[in-house]
């Protein structure tokens, strides 16, 4: 199966740029209610994810900052501590379910590393529901 039918296009996806700041990723996340975002750099290639503990320990370890100056550090200078793994467009089912399990969503990029869309674990796990589901009726 290809996994580009289950892939929600760039478009529709909320990420941001890796010269984004702080106060813009925390206002992003908290209107869309996003735990986590993928990250693109200047030349649109997937570059990491950016979580809510990530602008936290970030926040905590740098007292000097404080909230009123989030608008001047960009998200590449912020470390983070999770690793969502992207997959390529011509991958594998299997590769994409591994990744998965671990991850609410898998990044997908093409073959230039460009971020193109995200694949979100519960389309993976509706389809594979009614797959199981129609093999019971029969």
């Amino acid at each position: 199966m290809n996994i580009a039918f289950f892939l929600v296009p760039k478009e529709e996806v909320i990420y941001l740029s890796d010269h984004s700041t702080i106060r813009q990723a925390l206002e992003r996340m908290e209107y869309h209610r996003y735990s986590a975002v993928p990250l693109v750099n200047g030349e649109g290639k997937y570059v990491g994810t950016i979580t809510e503990g990530d602008l936290l320990w970030k926040l905590k370890r740098s007292p000097e900052i404080g909230f009123e100056n989030t608008h001047k550090v960009q998200l590449r200078d912020v470390p983070q501590h999770m690793t969502i793994k992207p997959v390529r467009i011509d991958a594998q089912m299997e590769d994409l379910i591994v990744l998965a399990t671990n991850q609410n969503y898998v990044p997908v990029i093409d073959d230039n590393e460009v971020f193109i869309g995200i694949i979100r674990r519960r389309e993976i796990i509706d389809y594979f529901f009614k797959q199981w589901e129609k093999s019971r009726q029969t």
